[in-house]
């Protein structure tokens, strides 16, 4: 059986129907200018309250850009979601979904700055958060040096934020260090080994650079006791590695999530789905920039509270959003496979 989205609000083709289109906010033009409400056919323009992602919108079809402080901005077409059934795949975004680690990442980001102003007892704001959670790291340090120390370099602090977080990351595998810096969720194990008995592939998905995604996945499935996550999941894509001097790098701080290209890669590459196949694919997210990252790569997006989807206004652009594990696997499990 396959179901159908329809418009938001009757305002833009192929983002499906959400409960409220609460946290859009309406513009007359795209913040570079490329495109205007009434002129090139445009008929709405809109974006996230975060302001991330904006989605221009004509008759037939629609288009999401995708901002970058980096400089490197994206325009992607917005494809309808539907749902079919059964089931074939889930694909799981790590921090704040999988395991409760974003307030150690955000401290981190804090430390950096902190060091950058030379200011021990510097704080983020709790309006920052939306803009230190759920991108790439370089997204999270630009934003911090352009509001609190404009005269500071993003290679300076990308080298003392891997100083910070080599340092922390060693003390925690060590035993020591910051404290329940990596909790797995509530209700994480058993829907899992729920999905998993019900055949059902797994992904595994981050925007973190692997050498701190991986010992925090290690530690996750080491505390939850599901053996070796490589042997669990089916499949685990990160950001790769960073780019510095005497070592050999990859893509992945320009491509990470609001971009669909991890997810696009998890599903295609990892999981052997072709994207005829999507509809039988759900992505589930607690960020902005993670919701928009699956549904710009084609999927139905789950998101489940406890992260920045409703601070950054990207509610709307869920399939459903659900209090925790429990209501999302009694929503899933008659979408499972019969045994």
């Amino acid at each position: 059986m396959t179901i159908k989205a329809g418009n938001i609000s009757r305002n833009f083709y192929g983002l499906g129907i959400p409960e409220s289109a609460n946290g859009l906010h309406t513009l007359g033009q795209t913040s570079d200018g490329r495109f205007t409400v009434n002129e090139q056919g445009v008929q709405r323009i809109s974006a996230t309250g975060d302001r991330k992602v904006e989605f221009v919108g004509w008759e037939t079809h629609t288009l999401a850009h995708v901002r970058s402080k980096m400089g490197y901005p994206a325009y992607y077409p917005v494809e309808p979601v539907a749902t079919e059934d059964p089931l074939k795949a889930v694909l799981m975004d790590l921090d704040g979904t999988t395991i409760r680690s974003e307030e150690f990442w955000i401290w981190i980001i804090e430390l950096t700055t902190a060091s950058l102003l030379g200011d021990s007892k510097f704080t983020l704001e709790d309006s920052d958060i939306p803009y230190v959670s759920g991108h790439s790291v370089s997204e999270h340090l630009s934003y911090c040096i352009r509001k609190y120390c404009p005269e500071g370099s993003l290679e300076a602090a990308r080298s003392i934020y891997f100083e910070h977080s080599h340092r922390e990351m060693d003390a925690i595998m060590r035993g020591r260090g910051r404290a329940n810096a990596f909790t797995p969720c509530e209700g994480i194990k058993e829907f899992l080994q729920e999905l998993k008995s019900s055949g059902i592939r797994i992904a595994l998905v981050t925007s973190g650079l692997y050498e701190k995604a991986w010992p925090e996945i290690l530690d996750g499935f080491k505390t939850l006791g599901l053996g070796d996550p490589t042997v669990f999941y089916d499949t685990i894509i990160t950001a790769g590695f960073p780019l510095r001097s005497g070592t050999v790098g990859t893509l992945g701080e320009l491509s990470p999530k609001p971009h669909p290209w991890l997810y696009s890669e998890a599903c295609r590459v990892g999981l052997g789905v072709d994207f005829s196949e999507r509809n039988r694919v759900v992505a589930i997210e607690d960020s902005a920039a993670g919701v928009c990252a699956a549904r710009l790569a084609g999927f139905a997006t789950y998101g489940i509270a406890g992260g920045n989807i409703i601070d950054s206004g990207a509610q709307s652009l869920c399939h459903r959003y659900v209090d925790g594990f429990e209501s999302l696997i009694k929503d899933l499990r008659p979408r499972l496979p019969e045994a």
